[in-house]
């Protein structure tokens, strides 16, 4: 059975963008038919500065928002990274893998960098290295697949080169993973900014759908969407963004393709009205869901730390294996 691995990031209330673009994927297919693990991943949310009770509460609202969007813990493995210790055990090994050259060539760093110098403060040396911290979320349990957005693609070309590293130096230890990608809607667009990803952690509010905001802040948000200039509807991301990113956020709605359903309007209004009510639909069941499992904290607790159990079997064997390789003595006793 295909073993399949990805996580979310509590720095922010997961969107619809992570939705459309990842979760609901993980529910409808990924989970089934496969050996799936899906996970917080708290510890990168300390690459940059943080407020701990913050990140305390998204990560069980990440938690708790996985299992309403519909991941069932019979078929797949829900947990949080930091309660299983061999992620940070296996992600030394890799920093001593990975080059200097490769960690600042990565995207992600050099724009999460620059926007920490524009603020005036320092940059982490956490934020630099937390690319080989995510190789080793995926390396340690054989991963074969990671369903992500096309924003995270690099990170897993990084964990296929250090893995094929390892391997070349110390003797096969590691799968070589590969990235896999919704076909519609992998990268959701700011309603605001459609040149910008709608993302989770921006300061700026008004163009992020929320996965727990209420039905009529969903309609506002949608209704108040940037279009473009002009008045056709017609798909196309280069010259009309804002037209192209309702058309693809409709079509992941609905199962249609977002070029024939700009055939069916004639006003951005009635696009705006369609899109506002299936998004409202779609996130319905979630919301409902999530307010259950609210009300019963203990159920997500023993999620938890049955997903963290299994978690941890499977890649301990992993990681001690790297360990042996590298030439490091087992414990004594």
């Amino acid at each position: 059975m295909t073993r399949i691995f990805s996580g979310v990031k509590p720095t922010g209330h997961l969107t619809l963008g992570n939705y459309l673009g990842a979760v609901r994927r993980w529910a409808e297919i990924d989970q089934h038919g496969a050996d799936a693990l899906f996970c917080v991943v708290d510890l990168h949310a300390l690459t940059v500065e943080h407020d701990p009770a913050r990140v305390h509460r998204l990560s069980r609202q990440a938690a708790s928002v996985l299992l309403a969007a519909g991941l069932d813990p019979k078929l797949c493995t829900v947990f949080v990274q930091s309660h299983v210790d061999e992620h940070t055990r296996l992600s030394y090994l890799l920093e001593c893998t990975a080059t200097d050259g490769e960690m600042r060539r990565m995207i992600q760093y050099k724009e999460k960098a620059a926007q920490e110098r524009a603020r005036g403060g320092s940059v982490r040396l956490s934020l630099l290295t937390y690319p080989v911290l995510m190789a080793a979320d995926i390396l340690a349990y054989r991963t074969e697949e990671v369903p992500v957005g096309d924003d995270q693609t690099q990170h897993v070309e990084l964990t296929r080169d250090l893995a094929e590293r390892f391997n070349q130096r110390y003797g096969h230890t590691f799968v070589v993973p590969r990235a896999t990608h919704p076909p519609v809607a992998a990268r959701v667009m700011d309603l605001q900014s459609p040149l910008s990803k709608m993302g989770k952690s921006h300061t700026a509010t008004g163009g992020i759908v929320y996965l727990l905001d209420d039905a009529d802040v969903v309609r506002k948000k949608i209704m108040r969407a940037v279009t473009d200039s002009g008045q056709d509807v017609e798909y196309d991301r280069e010259r009309r963004p804002g037209v192209a990113n309702l058309l693809d956020v409709l079509a992941a709605c609905e199962g249609g393709d977002p070029e024939e359903l700009a055939g069916a309007y004639r006003s951005y209004g009635a696009l705006k009205k369609d899109t506002a009510e299936a998004v409202v639909e779609l996130l319905r069941p979630l919301r409902e869901r999530h307010a259950e499992l609210v009300a019963d904290p203990g159920y997500v607790d023993e999620v938890l730390r049955a997903g963290a159990e299994r978690a941890r079997k499977l890649a301990r064997p992993v990681v001690d294996r790297a360990y042996r390789a590298v030439g490091l003595l087992p414990p004594v006793g």
